[in-house]
């Protein structure tokens, strides 16, 4: 019965219509206290947002580990798992080779509490998209113009005010710019070898000035950063696709997260240009080892992690089922109305609804599908 819930269209449009309906009642919120309390009082806003922002992310959370059944091996060094994790700002590294990468990393972040607070470097263009990029605009997030002089005032920006949060911040950058494509890789080869940079296998050469400008203004005030490697099983039936997740198949992720202090990191833009490249390098190594044997240890030369797993918390579950309650018993009464009406205007309508939320969730899964990725680091700029 449960298998059949799982594959049913109607299943999936009443998780649609839950989730955005929500999503546009919480950034109604969000944009009242953006407006009448931010100005008064940052600390107390962005307390409340956190909040907020959770209940939002935390349904495709609850998607991933309890619809699903998604599996999450974690390597993290245990001592620095209980000491730092959680408590402190962090700056994240991640590799952008797959549609759920950054699900993941909200899967871990809801884990160490973390998730109301993460944040990422996004196009510009997605801050006007409802109900997600209003939710990560009234959020702070970082959003660029793909123009460097633009964008270096941004950022400087952006941390500004990140490091001012009173609870701890993760904030995201995939230095590859863009997901990792066959075409896009030929195009970063090409562009390594005329700038005599590392060849690599498995990433595209990182764009390193997001990077080294972001240090110049974090640095003294973000203490880490968290190098991410995330790999999924090649061979695996299921592919690491949000159309997976939305069908209940449970994929198993692969979470590497090294801890590294800020002050390790070499001052000055080519030096810590360098350093990233040089990351990127090991990166490549752990990634060429686990496509060959599975581990990200045994032929990377990196030091092994013992892997460690953690069972979902009941938080995204209760929040996910609270907002099916609030939002589908009133809009499913309606639908229903309008569609057993007996009237062909109000039977439009509700069809006419029906069909906006489907859409909505078609094109929501194909933003986040590689084939529809940015054309970033393929263009020569």
């Amino acid at each position: 019965m449960l298998g059949f819930l799982k594959q049913s269209t109607l299943v999936h449009l009443c998780f649609a219509i839950s989730y955005f309906t929500s999503g546009l009642i919480l950034n109604f919120v969000q944009a009242i206290l953006y407006f009448g309390l931010r100005p008064f009082n940052k600390t107390l806003y962005r307390k409340i947002n956190y909040y907020l922002s959770y209940s939002f992310a935390c349904q495709l959370v609850f998607m991933s580990e309890w619809w699903a059944g998604t599996k999450l091996t974690t390597y993290v060094k245990k001592d620095e798992y209980e000491k730092y994790y959680g408590k402190e700002h962090g700056y994240l590294i991640m590799n952008h080779s797959y549609e759920i990468d950054w699900l993941m990393g909200w899967q871990f972040c809801d884990g160490i509490g973390v998730l109301g607070n993460c944040k990422a470097y996004a196009k510009k263009s997605i801050q006007y998209m409802p109900p997600i990029g209003w939710m990560w605009k009234f959020s702070e997030f970082v959003f660029l113009e793909r123009n460097y002089e633009k964008d270096k005032e941004i950022i400087k920006q952006q941390i500004s005010k990140i490091c001012e949060y009173p609870d701890p911040v993760w904030l995201l950058l995939t230095p590859e710019g863009t997901r990792f494509t066959r075409t896009k890789h030929e195009a970063s080869l090409k562009f390594a070898k005329e700038k005599n940079l590392p060849l690599l296998k498995h990433h595209l050469t990182p764009r390193t000035r997001g990077f080294t400008t972001s240090l110049e203004h974090f640095r003294g005030k973000i203490p880490v950063i968290y190098n991410i490697q995330l790999a999924f099983e090649k061979d695996s039936k299921v592919p690491p696709t949000l159309t997976s997740m939305l069908y209940g198949k449970p994929v198993h992720a692969h979470l590497y997260i090294e801890r590294i202090p800020v002050e390790k990191i070499p001052e000055g833009e080519a030096e810590s240009a360098k350093w990233l490249h040089d990351l990127f390098v090991v990166k490549d190594k752990m990634m060429e080892s686990f496509a060959n044997t599975g581990d990200f240890f045994q032929e990377s030369g990196v030091e092994r992690v013992e892997p460690s797993h953690r069972p979902p918390r009941i938080y995204s579950l209760l929040n996910t089922v609270g907002w099916a309650i609030i939002t589908l018993t009133p809009m499913l009464y309606y639908l229903v109305g309008l569609l057993f009406s007996g009237r062909l205007i109000y039977f439009s309508i509700g069809a006419a609804i029906v069909a906006f939320f489907y859409v909505l969730l078609q094109k929501s899964i194909g933003m986040s599908k590689i084939s529809h990725g940015s054309s970033y680091g393929t263009e020569k700029k």
